[in-house]
C-alpha cells in the first residue's frame, strides 16, 4: 500500500501537470510492450510498435525490469517541460546518482523493491554500473529510437487523452478545491483526508512536507499509480488517465454498439465533422485544444464551434488570451441521445 500524507500547505500546492510527460510515457510504454494483458487497448499498438523496432533496446531492458524498481533518473522532473528538456537533464546526470540507482536496480533484479542486495546482477547492467556515465550516450540513443517507434506516432492521441483528463480534474478543482480534486481521481486512488492511498507493490509512506504534489496523468500507466523511489526528489504521482480507464471498465464491450449507434445518428444530424468536434470538447477545450483533439485545422475548429454556439450546443468564454468552449445541457443531451429536462 502506498500512502501519501498531506499537510494543509501540501493541499494548497497540489497541481495538475500541464501536458503528458514524454519520458514517463516512454518508460511506462516499455512495460506495456512486454505485458500481454489489455489486448483490446494495447494489442494493435504492440503489433505496430514491434514492427517498427529495428534498433537496440537491450540496455533499456536491463534498466527497466518487468516489475519492481526502475531508476528515478529515467523520469527527471524536467521532463514535464518536454522531451528534449528531459533528455538534457539525463545527459547531465551525476555519476554518483547514476551508480546508486543502478545498484538499486541490480538489488531488485525484477523481484520488487524488497529484494536483498547480493541478488545476481544482469551482465549488461553490471557493465553499465562499472562504466558509469560513459554509457549514457548509448542509453540516450536507445531511448530516442524506442520513443520514435512506440510513442511518437501516437502522441496526438496521448495528448487528447491527457487534455480530457485535465479538463475533468479541473472541473472538480473548481467545484470543490483540492479536496474534491483528490476525491475525484480514478478508483485505485482513495482520498481519506489527509492521506491519499493506493495499492502498491510495497508498503510505503510518502510525506510531502510542504512540497505539494504534482499529479501526472498517463496514457500508458495501468492499474496502479507510480511514484519516485527517492523521497528527496520533487513529489510526483503518475496515475492512469480516467479517459483511458473508461474504455476498459466492466460493461464497456456491451455498451459499445449502442454508443457507436448514437455517434452515427449524431453524425447524420449535425454532420460527421461537427459531431466529432462536439464530442471532442469534452469537459472543456480551447480552440487550439479542440482542433488538436478533433484533428481539424484551427480555423475549422473555430468555425464549427461558432455554428454550434449559435445553435445553443456550445458556450464560449474568454480565458486569458484564449477562449474556452464547453458543452451546454442541450449539447450534452444530444451527445447522450437523451432529452433535455427543463
Amino acid at each position: 500500500m502506498l500512502r501519501i500524507h498531506f499537510t494543509g500547505v501540501d493541499l494548497a500546492r497540489v497541481r495538475m501537470a500541464g501536458r503528458p510527460d514524454a519520458l514517463w510515457e516512454t518508460i511506462l510504454s516499455f512495460h506495456r510492450l512486454r505485458d500481454r494483458r489489455d489486448v483490446r487497448l494495447f494489442g494493435e499498438w504492440r503489433t505496430e510498435t514491434r514492427s517498427r523496432l529495428n534498433g537496440e533496446t537491450r540496455l533499456l531492458g536491463a534498466l527497466i525490469p518487468a516489475r519492481g524498481y526502475f531508476p528515478d533518473f529515467l523520469t527527471p522532473a524536467e521532463g514535464q517541460y518536454g522531451w528534449d528538456v528531459g533528455l538534457d537533464a539525463l545527459r547531465g546526470l551525476r555519476p554518483e546518482r547514476l551508480r546508486r540507482e543502478l545498484l538499486l536496480v541490480g538489488a531488485g533484479a525484477g523481484t520488487g523493491f524488497g529484494a536483498a542486495f547480493g541478488t545476481p546482477t544482469p551482465t549488461r547492467l553490471r557493465e553499465f554500473i562499472d562504466g558509469g556515465t560513459k554509457h549514457l550516450p548509448r542509453l540516450l540513443g536507445e531511448l530516442r529510437g524506442y520513443h520514435r517507434a512506440a510513442v511518437e506516432p501516437y502522441w496526438s492521441h496521448i495528448q487528447a487523452q491527457i487534455e480530457a483528463e485535465r479538463a475533468a480534474r479541473g472541473r472538480a478543482l473548481l467545484d470543490g478545491g483540492a479536496d474534491e480534486l483528490l476525491a475525484s481521481l480514478p478508483p485505485m486512488l482513495r482520498w481519506r483526508a489527509p492521506v491519499l492511498e493506493c495499492e502498491y507493490p510495497v508498503d510505503r509512506d510518502v510525506r510531502l512536507r510542504g512540497r505539494g504534489l504534482l499529479l501526472q496523468p498517463s496514457f500508458f500507466c495501468r492499474r496502479t499509480a507510480v511514484t519516485l523511489h527517492d523521497p528527496e526528489l520533487p513529489p510526483v504521482l503518475v496515475y492512469p488517465a480516467a479517459a483511458q480507464l473508461a474504455s476498459t471498465t466492466a460493461g464497456g464491450e456491451a455498451a459499445r454498439p449502442a454508443e457507436e449507434q448514437r455517434q452515427r445518428t449524431l453524425g447524420k444530424l449535425v454532420g460527421h465533422t461537427r459531431s466529432v468536434v462536439l464530442r471532442a470538447i469534452g469537459d472543456g477545450a480551447t480552440t487550439s485544444e479542440l482542433a488538436r483533439r478533433a484533428g481539424v485545422s484551427l480555423a475549422s475548429a473555430s468555425q464549427h464551434a461558432c455554428v454550434m454556439r449559435e445553435a445553443g450546443l456550445v458556450t464560449t468564454l474568454r480565458h486569458g488570451n484564449a477562449v474556452l468552449h464547453t458543452v451546454t445541457p442541450l449539447g450534452a443531451a444530444l451527445l447522450k441521445g437523451g432529452a433535455v429536462v427543463s
